[in-house]
């Protein structure tokens, strides 16, 4: 061991005990100026320093961390966390794929049993509930029964692994969402294992996994890849990032909420540009925030586009620490700790960041984001005049306000006459057809959902209704949420307004918001209606809600109670009525909108650590659904070839113990030729499929009725419907083509197809592709299946303008070469129409990290023309190189357990 980690090492008296420390005071006594760094640097350094071993993490690495600058050297640096997060859509097929790495694994001759996660893995199950059922007392529990009826094979599959591997736990379905779980149990703020203590870190297989930062753990989304790689010891690389420091001051102004500030701080982080980068939080400011203030801004990290978003430990972390029932030894662990290793919130000025980003909270107004960014920031005040304004921009409608609905033409724009329960309604543009109470964003913090409760019980009082049109739901993080607004009275206000409860997971936000009601569903369809989602959640991409619907707005679960009240997103608030009594009285946003006292009120009577301590003492246990699931005792996973939900990975199977050095990309064909802003929505199979689709071909080839199709994400187990979803999106523009969703010409005989066809169709004769793209390639969620499914499609290679950082890292660890246009270059500038034959050149020579590589796109037609450009290789460290040459990620780590054996 290094003379500097080893002199750092030393022991702390925590609670009688003594623990090991790796001591960061110790190197700043003796000169190394820790006082300087952002906290979040200090974490990183820290982790290098105890996890030293020579090889993969180096003294080179610590010495970088320690050297960190505003302007970091653009050197790698080693990350490895004390544990991984999963949930089940990005969990199942990781943990099919360590399954898969057994089988393999196993017929090399490696005894099965050794293959195990090395650190602590927890899988929460919150992403498979779809809000098939709303509307009444038994929603929960009918959402519930369908969601076994349809993941049950996934579920035992789960069960089955938390039995076979060791270190690795399962929350059952119901329980809560993994972030506010994470937020609210799972996090000890610093960890003791094998007689240390260190920092709590983590990686998770959700990009939303920052909302951890909130409670001082360094944590962040990565792809299901990554996560394998780090459950299977390998540290996780990483360009050392600048840290951009947000300082925030003042207090937030009556009337707004927290969720207004983290969509105000969305639009601002955007517009300073933090791709990338860590952000960490400082000022004044943050006193006059809580713990689940500070979560519901983290969690937005990957809408800002940074990699955290970080909170210093202080007074507040230990107050939400036991108020959410933690350990008196785990506080007095993390207050010693931390006060001791200079990771306590103090000496804000001597920090130097990359950057400063300055908000003024009093600034902070009432907001929504949408219809399609979470960015796009809109004072509620302007939500009608901008309405009108996105009409005609992205619909070209030259759009009527109607002041009077029930007064409207029917033939008049784009109005229609529904019935809904026996009576008759007009939907027309603008009209809301779901709101939902949704997503770990804003469902962990009490201040927001309490609120809601009492818009609720305000609108309850005056014998309001929630629009008949409005399809709507109420899906918390946490069972906790429930105790407290049973506890308060205010569910049975929200039921009242038919926000019942539908089930404990992402649903709409996560794009499970379930089918319309038919004659809503068949009006919006028929006359193409532009009918928006109103949720609080933190995702509002084009199609992910909801495929009908166009619009989609974020906002508090506040204002998605007073929008459903009015069942309109083109409705002025201070001028207009929300609604009206029965007896045709206006009701007015100052009526139903609570005070700060009312709502602080409230919290001081019914949250008590009573309630985390009852939901997360029986957290593991499950209903009795979940107890009744039988499952193998087999260490090795016994694959059932009829199976159409969970099926051995095909990326490694009869792999070879030595490797074949990468050559060129010769004779491509482009799939896809791509625009901007392309997020892992548009790659990533997401959402249901219908029996026309080649998924659906599939299911049905299969036997598996339509009713029985499920998502997409539900069969991430199965990479036969995955890779034929994958740019599936019916949103999707490829400009090869001139239709909108999953097409693309096979560039040979000029014939318009499904991207699966066509991939097919030059896999019969081996010819590679490539896809073209432009700025903020994959963006948005940490999709693993964003990655696999390009790499099985046969794309060997993406040529974009830039790219977002976990798709990138995806890409490298699916054997995917990344590269980007030079600056000022693109696929216009170049004049590549894709329709050309493109060759990849200089891979053959040896590959290293940012090298640049010359292409050749020769032109489809008798003149045989031929464009010349250089582009950059995206492998950004040493160990992507690896990655590469192997294959991937799980090849290379196989490889060494069979190399090893």
């Amino acid at each position: 061991m290094s003379n500097l980690a080893q002199d750092c090492k030393q022991q702390l008296k925590v609670g009688g005990k003594s623990f090991d420390i790796w001591s960061l005071a110790a190197l700043d006594q003796k000169g190394h100026g820790i006082k300087k760094l952002p906290f979040s640097i200090r974490i990183l350094l820290e982790n290098a320093l105890r996890n030293r071993d020579g090889l993969g993490v180096t003294d080179e690495h610590i010495d970088t961390l320690l050297n960190w600058e505003p302007i970091p050297k653009q050197e790698e640096v080693p990350y490895k966390p004390a544990r991984v997060l999963m949930q089940d859509f990005t969990g199942v097929p990781a943990i099919v794929d360590l399954a898969s790495v057994r089988q393999e694994a196993s017929r090399h001759g490696v005894d099965a049993k050794k293959i195990n996660p090395l650190i602590p893995v927890d899988l929460v199950i919150d992403h498979s509930v779809q809000v098939d059922y709303f509307g009444s007392k038994d929603s929960l529990e009918q959402n519930i029964n369908m969601e076994y009826e349809r993941n049950r094979e996934r579920y035992q599959f789960l069960k089955w692994a938390q039995t076979a591997f060791n270190n690795f736990t399962v929350v059952p379905p119901g329980m809560g969402i993994c972030h506010q779980v994470n937020l609210e149990y799972l996090a000890q703020g610093i960890v003791e294992r094998d007689g240390a203590l260190f920092p709590d870190t983590l990686v998770g297989t959700d990009s939303h996994t920052p909302m951890v930062n909130g409670i001082g753990v360094v944590a962040w989304g990565v792809g299901g890849i990554e996560a394998e790689a780090a459950i299977l010891g390998q540290p996780i690389y990483f360009i050392m990032p600048e840290v951009v420091g947000l300082k925030l001051t003042g207090n937030l102004p009556l009337g707004t909420t927290a969720t207004d500030l983290v969509l105000t701080i969305t639009e601002l982080l955007r517009k300073h540009g933090v791709v990338g980068k860590f952000v960490e939080v400082f000022g004044d400011g943050l006193d006059n925030l809580t713990v689940t203030d500070r979560a519901t801004i983290s969690n937005m990290s990957p809408e800002f586009g940074c990699t955290v978003t970080y909170f210093p430990i202080d007074d507040r972390t230990l107050d939400y620490m036991r108020d959410t029932n933690r350990d008196e030894a785990v506080i007095n662990r993390v207050e010693t700790y931390c006060k001791n290793n200079m990771l306590w919130r103090a000496d804000e000025d001597q920090i130097r960041y990359s950057s400063v980003v300055e908000l003024d909270l009093s600034s902070v107004v009432p907001t929504v984001s949408g219809p399609k960014r979470p960015q796009d920031k809109i004072e509620v005040t302007n939500l009608k005049a901008q309405f009108k304004s996105l009409m005609e921009l992205n619909y070209g409608r030259k759009y009527q306000l109607l002041e009077d609905r029930s007064k409207a033409d029917n033939d008049k724009g784009f109005i229609k006459t529904v019935e809904v329960q026996g009576e008759d309604f007009q939907l027309h543009d603008g009209s809301i057809a779901i709101a939902a109470i949704t997503s770990c964003t804003n469902t962990s913090n009490p201040s927001v959902m309490l609120g809601a409760g009492l818009v609720a019980k305000k609108a309850n009082d005056m014998g309001l209704k929630v629009k008949p049109w409005v399809k709507t739901s109420l899906a918390p993080g946490s069972k906790v949420v429930t105790d407290y607004l049973e506890h308060s009275g205010l569910l049975d206000d929200l039921e009242a307004l038919n926000f019942f409860l539908v089930g404990y997971g992402c649903t709409s936000c996560i794009g499970n918001s379930g089918p319309l009601p038919d004659a809503i569903g068949k009006a919006v369809k028929e006359n193409d209606m532009v009918v928006a989602s109103v949720l609080s959640g933190n995702r509002n991409f084009e199609a992910r809600v909801h495929p009908d619907v166009k619009m989609n707005f974020l906002m508090s679960p506040m204002l998605v109670v007073m929008y459903a009240l009015a069942g309109r997103v083109d409705i002025d608030f201070d001028s207009e009525p929300v609604t009206y009594t029965v007896d045709d009285k206006p009701v007015y946003f100052k009526d139903l909108w609570p005070s700060n006292e009312e709502i602080q009120q409230v919290m001081s009577e019914v949250l008590s650590p009573a309630d985390y301590a009852k939901s997360y003492g029986e957290i593991f246990e499950g209903n009795e659904q979940w107890k009744n699931l039988e499952v193998s005792k087999d260490k090795v996973y016994q694959w059932d070839d009829q199976s159409t939900y969970i099926k051995q990975a095909p990326f490694f199977k009869g792999l070879k113990p030595e490797i074949d050095v990468p050559g060129n990309i010769e004779g491509a064909r482009v799939l896809l030729k791509l625009g901007d802003s392309i997020t892992t929505d548009h790659i990533s199979p997401a959402g249901g499929f219908s029996e026309k689709s080649p998924a659906g071909q599939y299911l049905l080839d299969k036997g598996v009725e339509k009713r029985l199709f499920n998502s997409y994400g539900s069969r991430r187990g199965n990479d036969e419907v995955m890779v034929r979803g994958t740019f599936a999106n019916v949103r999707i523009k490829n400009q090869l083509v001139d239709k909108e969703g999953g097409y693309t010409r096979y560039i040979p005989n000029g014939e318009t197809m499904t991207v699966f066809d066509a991939a097919m169709k030059y896999q019969e004769d081996n010819t590679p592709l490539v896809v073209l793209a432009g700025k903020e390639y994959g963006s948005g969620s940490s999709r693993d299946w964003a990655a696999k499914g390009t790499t099985l499609l046969g794309i060997k290679a993406v040529i974009a303008e830039s790219y977002e950082r976990i798709h990138r890292s995806n890409l490298v660890g699916m054997g995917v070469l990344p590269l980007q246009f030079k600056p000022g270059e693109d696929a216009e500038t170049l004049g590549l129409r894709g329709d050309e034959t493109f060759n990849i050149l200089g891979l053959d020579k040896g590959i290293e990290t940012g090298q640049t590589v010359q292409v050749e796109a020769v032109a489809n037609d008798e003149s045989g023309k031929v464009i010349k450009f250089e582009a950059i290789s995206r492998l950004d460290s040493r160990v992507e190189l690896e990655y590469y040459k192997n294959g991937g990620i799980l090849h290379y780590v196989l490889r060494q357990f069979i190399n090893q054996a």
